[in-house]
This record gives C-alpha cells, sequence and structure tokens, in this order.
C-alpha cells in the first residue's frame, strides 16, 4: 500500500495494487531509467517477485509477476553488472536458493538464474566484499546456520558460494566496516544462540572465522551505528523474548567488550555498565523497551547529532524511543502508543520540518502510525491510516516526484501493496 501525505502530514486514502500473494518484502528503486520510484515487492504464497512500474502521478501499473524460485523473502534491487539497470535478487526461503532477475533496460527483467545458498536463506544484501567495483551477494541462512557470499564475476553471474559458519539461527544481518580498516566485514544477529556474529574481511573478499558476543535473548534485528561519537561503529539489536535492546560499544580495533548481564524488571530503566564514557573501554548496555521489539532503527530524532534507538514492540502495541546522551548511554524509555502488533518502523521526515518522524506498519490492526515528532524528540499521539491485511514491511520515499514523502505498505495476507501519497 501507498499513501501519499498531505502537506499538513495528513494522508489520502490508501491506493491498493495487486500483488503475487503474500508479499513479505518491498523495495522502492527506479528500475526503468526514468527518475521514477517504482515498487518491487518479493512475495512468499506464489514464489513471485511483483514490479509495478511508476506512472509519473503517482499511480502505478498493474503488476507484472516473475517467477521466483520458492518463497522468496527478502528482495534488494542493484546493479550487478554495470549496465546502469537495476536488476534484482531474492533469498528463497523454502528452496535455500538465491535469484537474480537482470534488467532488460524498460524495466522488465530476464528469467531468473538461481544459485544454491544455505538452509533457508532469511536475508539478503548486495554489496562489494572484494573490492573489485562490483557489488556481490551475501545471505543470511537461517537453518544451516550460516552465511553465504557469492562473488559477482563481473557480467551479472556470481561464483558458488562460499560458507561461513555463524551462531544458532542466525535472523538478521548487515555488510559494513566495523574495525576501521576500510574493507566491509560481515555482522549476523543469532535468535537461538543469543549472539552476534562477526566475521573480518581479509581484504579480498574471503573472511575469517566468526567472533561471537552474547548479547540479549532472542537478538531479531541488528544495525550498526556510532552511538558515541567516536567515529568507531557500535552494534545494536533488538532482542525479541526479554524486552531488551543491547549496545555493543566499538573498543577501537573491531572488538567488542564482554557483556554484563542484568536482568531488568517491567518498569522502564537503564542500566549503564563499566565504562562507557570513550576511553578506550567500552561496554555493553542494555536497556529496557517494550514487550517483544521486533524492528530496530537508528536515527538522530531529536537534533543533536546523535543518533538515537527507535523500536517497533509487537505484544504491547508501542513504539520505544532511547535518547542518545552522548556518551554510549541512553535515557530511560519513551514509548508510546501505536496500532496493533507493529511488525515495522520507518524513520523519516514526514512533513518537511526537518526533524525525523516515526511511521509503523501493524501487523494485527491492518493500520500505520504516522507519529509526528514535536521538534525535541519527543512525539505526537498517532494519527492512523487503514491499509490492507496484515502490514509486514513500510517504507517511506517520494513516488509521485512532488517532493513530499509517502508510504508504502506491503499486506501480507490481502496479497497488496498500499500507497498513501502526501497531498
Amino acid at each position: 500500500m501507498i499513501l501519499l501525505v498531505a502537506w499538513n502530514s495528513t494522508f489520502l486514502n490508501q491506493t491498493i495494487y495487486s500483488t503475487g500473494l503474500s508479499p513479505y518484502a518491498v523495495v522502492v528503486a527506479d528500475v526503468n531509467n526514468d527518475n521514477k520510484l517504482d515498487i518491487v515487492t518479493a512475495n512468499s504464497g506464489s514464489s513471485t517477485v511483483s514490479v509495478l512500474l511508476n506512472k509519473g502521478n503517482g499511480t502505478f501499473s498493474s503488476p507484472t509477476n516473475y517467477s521466483a524460485d520458492g518463497s522468496p523473502f527478502a528482495v534488494a534491487v542493484v546493479d550487478v553488472n554495470s549496465d546502469n539497470k537495476s536488476d534484482i535478487v531474492i533469498a528463497n526461503l523454502m528452496l535455500s536458493t538465491v535469484s537474480v532477475l537482470l534488467n532488460a533496460g524498460n524495466g522488465t527483467f530476464s528469467t531468473r538464474t538461481n544459485y544454491p545458498v544455505g538452509g533457508t536463506p532469511q536475508a539478503v544484501t548486495v554489496t562489494d566484499v572484494n573490492s573489485d567495483n562490483k557489488p556481490d551477494i551475501v545471505a543470511v541462512n537461517q537453518g544451516s546456520d550460516s552465511v553465504s557470499v557469492l562473488f559477482n564475476t563481473g557480467n551479472g553471474t556470481f561464483s558458488s558460494q562460499v560458507t561461513y559458519a555463524v551462531g544458532g539461527r542466525p535472523q538478521a544481518v548487515t555488510v559494513t566496516d566495523v574495525n576501521s580498516d576500510n574493507k566491509p566485514d560481515i555482522v549476523a544477529a543469532n535468535v537461538q544462540s543469543n549472539t552476534v556474529s562477526i566475521l573480518f574481511n581479509k581484504g579480498n573478499g574471503t573472511f575469517s572465522p566468526q567472533v561471537t558476543y552474547a548479547v540479549d535473548l532472542s537478538p531479531h534485528s541488528v544495525a550498526v551505528a556510532d552511538v558515541n561519537s567516536d567515529n568507531k561503529p557500535d552494534i545494536i539489536t533488538a532482542n525479541y523474548k526479554p524486552n531488551t535492546v543491547t549496545v555493543l560499544l566499538n573498543t577501537g580495533n573491531g572488538t567488542f567488550s564482554p557483556q554484563f548481564t542484568y536482568k531488568v524488571g517491567e518498569n522502564p530503566h537503564s542500566v549503564a555498565v563499566a565504562n562507557v564514557n570513550s576511553d578506550n573501554t567500552p561496554d555493553i548496555v542494555t536497556y529496557a523497551v517494550g514487550l517483544s521489539p521486533h524492528s530496530v532503527a537508528v536515527a538522530d530524532v531529536n537534533s543533536d547529532n546523535k543518533p538515537d534507538i527507535i523500536t517497533a514492540n509487537y505484544k504491547p502495541n508501542t513504539v520505544t524511543v532511547l535518547l542518545n546522551t552522548g556518551n554510549g548511554t541512553f535515557s530511560p524509555q519513551f514509548t508510546y502508543k501505536v496500532g496493533e502488533n507493529p511488525h515495522s518502523v520507518a524513520v523519516a521526515n514526514v512533513n518537511s520540518d526537518n526533524t525525523p518522524d516515526i511511521v509503523t506498519a501493524n501487523y494485527g490492526s491492518n493500520t500505520v502510525s504516522v507519529l509526528l515528532n514535536r521538534g525535541n524528540g519527543t512525539f505526537f499521539p498517532q494519527t492512523i491510516y487503514r491499509v490492507g491485511a496484515t502490514p509486514s514491511s513500510v517504507v517511506i520515499a517520494d513516488v509521485n516526484s512532488d517532493n513530499k514523502p509517502d508510504i508504502i505498505v506491503v499486506n501480507k495476507a490481502g496479497n497488496t501493496v498500499s500507497i498513501l501519497l502526501q497531498s
């Protein structure tokens, strides 16, 4: 679903477009080089990807569906063969493959090419890991406790996978340089072993064996950002069962101090462990948030040039905001009501006041919630908009070229994408 937003930050009623069955992931990108953002969805129920081309006025063509390999669960849109056309890469959960669909040049795509990866790939990232200016594929495989790396040969085909062990049931992955050697490393969140795995890039696109760090129970999401302004990227996880966010501060060479674990009660509070004041001995800090945090975002919401943490909390129907104090610790939580079972959260300025707002996709109530920033990192009560059945993912982008951000949601049970345009 896409919702267009009005200048007063209200949205028009949704326009709904059909997709394949059970769309699980969505990407907004220009796939036919007309400078208009198109929509690509991965449809797990029909084993397809849907491409909806932007007509230029915020409306979209009927979907063109392309066959995937089996239950596509994640999608990326990147030019993989250096022809200045965006291609599609999908992770296929059931058949343990990734598929590449090359762009024919007019927004249509070739028949997929499938590449085996590990068991039940949950997420896929496309980025250059071996410094040859060709984007490679990294997939995280929950069923085989591994990540797969496939090197780009230069013409849009990929080498056979190289597989690396990570922790139990990896759920999420990010690829970024965590040890300041200008080589992207792999960071995976492992939901069963309650760890994060770091695989350091050796410089040629191969990776060292994992180094693991304990976090709190059931990390479902991982982000990497410098939270204490020391120019070293830190790791943030959203931990589903104990209702926490964990922050691991970087010591400066890509290692992280051992975790100190504290039980937290039902009342919101924070605990800082050992030294977290940027003296080269940073530790891990755990904060209470709402129940079952399902999605985490990192953004500066109070304009102090320090990244804050925002979580969508599935069971209590809230979002939590943790403001960065500037030394790697965070304030006690601020909690805001949203719709039922928020499944995905996006943070972006939707009302052109230069402060980021919060948008959630609420799986249980078939709505999106928009919380406008008051300008100081606190938020107005939610405004609720109806979307399709069981919205699972939300993206904010200007789809009708009016310089106003719109909302795009994929609705898993409705087999649709909803668009809310800004008037």
